[in-house]
């Protein structure tokens, strides 16, 4: 059975179609993602995941370890490897 889309406004007035449930404007986040750096190249739910924890840095990023990145809701197994990427950039590994 497909859910029917249905018009919604956020706080900011913008107008928008949704199937779910999930309140997240999606032109609101269009306008948060980040022009450059490592959050730039993660889906939304990813860099909202890292954001609730206070993850802005790879300094930050690089005191948690893996299993704690993944067990973020919104992080999945593919923003592993842009993770990985971003630390390796700076000589920086995830926690052991």
């Amino acid at each position: 059975m497909q859910e029917k889309n249905t018009l919604r406004t956020c706080k900011q007035g913008h107008s928008y179609y949704k199937s779910t449930d999930c309140p997240t404007c999606p032109i609101c986040e269009a306008e948060k993602k980040p022009k450059e750096g490592f959050l730039s190249t993660l889906s939304a739910p990813a860099r909202r995941a890292l954001e609730s924890i206070g993850v802005k840095t790879t300094h930050q990023l690089a005191k948690y370890s893996k299993k704690e990145i993944l067990s973020l809701h919104g992080m999945g197994p593919a923003s592993l490897p842009k993770l990985t990427a971003a630390l390796k950039e700076v000589g920086l590994t995830f926690k052991e």
